[in-house]
Parts: C-alpha cells; sequence; structure tokens
C-alpha cells in the first residue's frame, strides 16, 4: 500500500461518510411501522428530529399528524407534522412550552391509535418539563453545572430523568394505551434507549438513590428546589418491566458503529487499513488523547495494532471537566491534547469531530490536524498546553485554521475520531 496523497482531504471524506450513513432519508424508513387502526401520530425530539420527521412524511401512506422540537437552525419544512426550535446544550422556555405540548397530545391518545417517536441526540435538553416544584432556571443552572463536571452523559441523564415530568418514560406513559414505537439515532456508548435523549419512551433503570450519589460524587450542589425533590424521591419514574411498555418498541435506525463501518469503506477504497477501536469509548478528552497518541505511535514504529498505512477509527463520547477559561468541546480538546502528545511526529494526521457539527455549545464539529500543527501555532504565538490548560481548544483551532465546519448535520451519531498513520 501507499500513503495516501492527500491525508487531510481523506479524513474529511471520512468523517462526511460517518455522517451520511446516519442520515434520515437513509435510515429512517425502513424502520417504520405498519399503520394502526387510529390515528398516527408523530412524537419527538432531537437534533435529528425534524429531518426524521421529513423521512417519515416522505414515506408514509395515510393520515399523520404530530409535534417535534428541535434545535435552533436544525428545522426542516414538513407538511403535516410541527416542527419547534429550542435552545441546546442549555434549555430554554421554547423548549418548555413545547414538551408540555407533547404531553398533552398524547395525554388524549386511545388504545386503537399509534406513536411514532423520532428521538435523537440533543433530545435531553430540547425536551424540557421540570417536575413540579422545580423551575426552568433550577434546570438551566444543575445543566451548566452537569456539563462543566466531567460527568459522562449517562450519569447527566440519570439526573435529567429524575428532575423531569417528561423523560424517563413519562411520555410513553402519558401516551398509554396508544402503542408507541420509538425509531432512535443512537448518539450514546452503547445505544441504550434510556440514555438516547433520557429515554422519554422507555422505562428507567435508575432511581433517585442514584441521581443524589452522582451529584454527590462531582461535587455539585444542586438549587434547593432540587435537591428538595430529589430527596423526597416521590413519583419514581415508571421502569423497564411496567406494564404500560409491553406493547411498545424500539427501532435504532443508525448508530455510532455503523458510522464507523461506512468511514473504513472509505479508507479501503484510498488503500488504507482501517482499524475500528470501537464505538463507545468514555472518559475525560485530553486523557484519551493522550492514550490514542501512544497507540498511534506504536503503529508506526511496530506496526502494532495495525501496520501503515493505517487508520485508527473510534468513536463515543468523551467529557471535558471544565477548569480554564476558554473556548471548546470534547473533541477539539481531544484533538489539541492528540497533538500535544504526538509533538509533531512525522505522517501521523488526525480528525476528530461531532456528527451532529456541534461540539460543545459552538457551532463548530471539530479539527483536523497534521504534522505541521505545532508549527503553525507557533507561527499564531500560541503555546498549545497553555490553550489545553485554558480549556480553550475551539479557540486554538480557529487561530491555525483547522476547524471542521459542517453546519448543521441533521443527525447524532456521536464523535468521529481517526488517525491516520502513513
Amino acid at each position: 500500500m501507499t500513503p495516501p496523497d492527500n491525508p487531510e482531504a481523506l479524513l474529511r471524506a471520512m468523517f462526511d461518510a460517518a455522517v451520511a450513513s446516519a442520515q434520515p432519508d437513509i435510515c429512517v424508513p425502513p424502520a417504520l411501522p405498519d399503520p394502526p387502526k387510529g390515528r398516527t401520530v408523530v412524537l419527538g425530539g432531537g437534533k435529528a428530529s425534524a429531518a426524521m420527521a421529513r423521512a417519515i412524511e416522505k414515506n408514509w401512506d395515510g393520515p399523520l399528524e404530530g409535534l417535534i422540537v428541535t434545535r435552533y437552525g436544525y428545522s426542516v419544512p414538513c407538511e403535516r407534522i410541527e416542527i419547534v426550535e429550542a435552545a441546546h446544550p442549555v434549555p430554554d422556555a421554547a423548549g418548555e412550552v413545547a414538551a408540555r405540548r407533547l404531553l398533552e397530545i398524547a395525554e388524549g391518545l386511545g388504545p386503537d391509535d399509534l406513536v411514532i417517536a423520532p428521538i435523537s441526540g440533543g433530545g435531553s435538553a430540547l425536551l424540557t418539563l421540570p417536575a413540579p416544584g422545580i423551575s426552568l432556571e433550577d434546570k438551566q443552572q444543575l445543566n451548566r453545572q452537569l456539563l462543566a463536571s466531567g460527568a459522562t452523559i449517562t450519569e447527566i441523564n440519570c439526573v435529567r430523568r429524575h428532575l423531569s415530568a417528561i423523560k424517563g418514560g413519562r411520555l410513553a406513559a402519558a401516551a398509554y394505551p396508544a402503542r408507541v414505537v420509538s425509531i432512535l439515532i443512537s448518539d450514546v456508548p452503547g445505544d441504550d434507549p434510556a440514555d438516547i435523549a433520557s429515554g422519554p419512551m422507555v422505562g428507567d433503570p435508575t432511581d433517585f438513590a442514584a441521581a443524589r450519589d452522582i451529584l454527590s460524587r462531582k461535587g455539585i450542589t444542586p438549587p434547593d428546589a432540587i435537591a428538595r425533590h430529589l430527596d423526597a424521591a416521590q413519583e419514581e419514574t415508571p421502569k423497564p418491566d411496567d406494564p404500560i411498555f409491553a406493547n411498545n418498541e424500539v427501532r435504532i435506525a443508525a448508530a455510532p458503529l455503523l458510522a464507523l463501518q461506512a468511514a473504513a469503506k472509505v479508507a479501503e477504497q484510498a488503500g488504507v487499513t482501517p482499524l475500528i477501536l470501537g464505538d463507545a469509548l468514555e472518559g475525560e478528552s485530553r486523557e484519551l488523547g493522550t492514550a490514542m497518541a501512544g497507540i498511534a505511535r506504536s503503529a508506526q514504529r511496530h506496526g502494532m495494532p495495525a501496520k501503515p498505512p493505517c487508520v485508527l477509527l473510534s468513536g463515543g463520547e468523551t467529557t471535558v471537566t471544565i477548569q480554564g477559561d476558554g473556548v471548546g468541546g470534547p473533541n477539539a480538546e481531544f484533538m489539541l491534547s492528540l497533538a500535544v502528545a504526538l509533538e509533531g511526529a512525522p505522517g501521523i494526521w488526525a480528525a476528530a469531530g461531532d456528527t451532529d457539527g456541534v461540539d460543545g455549545a459552538a457551532d463548530v464539529a471539530g479539527a483536523v490536524i497534521g504534522p505541521d500543527i505545532l508549527n503553525r501555532a507557533a507561527n499564531q504565538g500560541l503555546n498549545p498546553r497553555e490553550e489545553l490548560a485554558r480549556n480553550n481548544a475551539h479557540g486554538f483551532f480557529e487561530a491555525v485554521d483547522a476547524q471542521i465546519v459542517p453546519g448543521p448535520t441533521r443527525t447524532n451519531v456521536n464523535d468521529f475520531r481517526a488517525i491516520l498513520i502513513t
């Protein structure tokens, strides 16, 4: 095999292939159920949900209605399904109003009706309906604390489910006895439906005690109303074995592994050996960056775990414990840590990005680096280690013109990471 002529272009082609494989127009139609005797109502949320709703409309014969909540800028036109935009990752009033409407629609359904629930990542923030006694401001404050704490998405969603009137199976409970078919685009390690948008249509395997323990371990002091709600532990979420879920079904339309496999095909066509390391890698972004640099050097020096030219592919969802004053996100921080650890090693390029086009709170997916990245930084007067300490990865990569900015992708199968060794 010969090294690729344009490594950065190949990495971007792999990222684009991963995103394309999870486009709702492709993955949603095969997951559609048969029509019911009664009404068909589409209820859901997430960054991919509007595009999922459009795919349902295009492929559904017969009456159809519904309401979807997506991120600002992620809407697409639909004729029969109403699309509402709201804020992400910190929820806003528009999401709260829309979530309340979703619950009201669900409560009006009967046993002959069908709910198709297109749900994707981002739905946890977009489907915001605080439990009684908790304000939107309380949830916004806690959400910021959780996002800055380094908590995993599983931990964050456990807490969210126990502060919500709609998550953790409560939307399905409202729709009972209607049948619910959830069509999911997974953005979580392990593809657990309870963690995709905090599982509004599936049973919750966790409890109030678990939510309290997470806040305690992360050193988070929640607003008083939230602390009282968690301590009271009333109205527990419905559990997976609850009879209300007996007639419901979950269908995963797209997932991180499928996206990585699509990227692997692009690599093979370019004469590069792909090695998928896993689709559920978690942990601190900077720590994973350092570890992956060691694996890349091993491949280059010893041909292990793969012989060059090769590409190491991985997915999952890393976290950032915010300690500085910069602007960053998990993928950008991973890339900056990787660049620092590689120290300009020749023959190694890499790219990482969130497949929804949004890394952290910035409308930037991630970044791409090559052996010259540290020299480019030096020419701009940047110290990569200092920028990493500030959690300023987005600022760093913007200054060296190395960002991946695809715009709204209208899908979401989690983080994409590729390290190319020539």
